[in-house]
């Protein structure tokens, strides 16, 4: 995959909240979405076409996304465009304040892009309707192939201006793709834009894959995989396609995930008749052994400061979530509730551990703080699994499987994410049925 190089350009810049009456409550779940408007991009007349579509439909198509992005937070109300009055070639310039407040407009968005001599150049602006200021205008360079990475960077800007936490549009989504009658699952694995755009199988489905997981430093990819019913661990460089074989363990692996630096894969295997907790360094490979204890330990996970581990035990009697120091010491337990704990993963911000319980035949995705207070259940289902967090740690992705009949029909397994309020609770659209996804961090830092 090609690596992408994007010109920032700092247009104007107001910045100061005193000027703008926005906002956009994300401490809770948000039943009234904040309107906002998003004028179609103002096409520049000197601009080329260029080989995979035309210019007006580029434009639109850029308005279009950032119209998506926002659409699927639950936190704002994109307006129709059959509604709006001015041309966008006035309102980019400056805009009639009083007809976009008409529509009931508080936040617009005007745009403007440039294509000439092979490149791409889009500008946007960020306007608040009642103060009648701009909030941020700023100007991308690229080629013009990188035109939706240009959108879903727009669309992190102005979410980053209106509610003050970094967005999560210009991110990936890897996850086990799933074809075929529920014994006989041909599983690869796959990539797509968080949006769900621009998917690419990465491997063929002549193996087993399970568990893929991004490295927070970078756009690596850990994975388990069978060949011939022998576990293996691998790492995935997304930008090269190159792949290479981390180790062969013995008995059953679990799994692998990164340490925050990328300098370290953890993960569960079983040895001697017991899992316990390993981690491998990437550089030396050198395995150290984390945990050692008769009960069954598995699903690690880092904190963000790489000084504590979470995982879950059955070493109380039933399966629970703990957490020790990095080396192993200072094991406390941290769940309590009724019912079975498992999957813990830490938030990017280090404040909620997510996690899947199990209760009388039901599955729930919940939250709960890193001392395992405030636990809260945000979904249930028939069966649901493996969460995992969006980069700002404010949404969890997860998999959902419907009950099968005896012949096995009925069976599927789709994405979903929610966020941490409990609210915005929505289906991910993939190619295939998907499994075991895994969030990357953003791509332009």
């Amino acid at each position: 995959m090609q690596k992408i190089i994007i010109f920032f350009i700092i247009l104007f810049l107001n910045v100061n909240p005193a000027y703008s009456l926005i906002e956009v409550d994300i401490t809770r779940g948000n039943l009234d979405p904040l309107p906002i408007a998003v004028s179609p991009l103002h096409v520049d007349p000197k601009s080329e076409n260029f080989k995979d579509m035309k210019i007006k439909e580029l434009g639109d198509s850029v308005s279009a996304v950032i119209e998506k992005n926002f659409k699927s937070t639950g936190l704002f109300n994109p307006l129709n465009k059959d509604a709006f009055v001015q041309k966008p070639d006035i309102a980019h310039l400056k805009p009639r304040f009083e007809d976009w407040r008409l529509i009931t407009a508080q936040a617009l968005v005007t745009g403007k892009l440039l294509i000439k001599d092979g490149k791409l150049k889009v500008e946007f602006r960020l306007w608040d309707l009642a103060a009648s200021k701009e909030m941020i205008a700023l100007a991308f360079t690229t080629t013009p192939s990188n035109w939706r990475r240009v959108a879903h960077i727009i669309s992190d800007k102005i979410y980053e201006r209106l509610t003050g936490e970094t967005g999560y549009f210009d991110t990936r989504i890897i996850y086990v793709s799933e074809a075929g009658p529920k014994d006989q699952r041909i599983k690869k694995l796959a990539i797509m834009d968080q949006d769900g755009a621009n998917t690419k199988y990465l491997t063929l489905g002549n193996e087993l894959v399970l568990t893929p997981r991004f490295n927070p430093a970078n756009q690596l990819v850990t994975y388990l995989s069978y060949f011939r019913n022998t576990p293996r661990v691998y790492l995935l460089d997304i930008e090269t396609g190159i792949q290479e074989v981390v180790g062969n363990f013995p008995g059953m692996t679990f799994a692998p995930r990164f340490s925050p630096d990328g300098k370290k894969v953890i993960m569960s295997f079983a040895k001697d008749g017991n899992s316990d907790i390993y981690t491998m360094n990437l550089e030396t490979r050198l395995v150290e052994k984390i945990t050692e204890n008769p009960a069954i330990d598995t699903s690690p996970s880092f904190s963000p400061d790489g000084k504590y581990i979470c995982f879950n035990s059955d070493r109380s009697g039933l399966q629970q979530i703990y957490v020790m120091k990095s080396d192993g010491t200072n094991v406390k337990r941290i769940s309590f509730g009724k019912g079975l704990y498992g999957t813990p993963v830490w938030s990017p911000r280090g404040d909620l551990i997510a996690f899947t319980k199990v209760r009388k035949g039901r599955f729930y995705i919940g939250v709960m703080r890193s001392d395992g207070s405030g636990e809260r259940l945000l979904t249930e289902n028939f069966y649901q699994e493996a969460p995992s967090w969006s980069p700002n740690g404010r949404l969890l992705i997860f998999y959902r499987e419907t009950k099968s009949g005896k012949s096995g029909k009925g069976f599927s397994a789709k994405l979903w994410s929610i966020d941490i309020t409990g609210y915005n609770e929505r289906e991910i659209k993939t190619e295939t049925d998907a499994s075991d996804p895994s969030w990357s961090s953003l791509l332009s830092k």
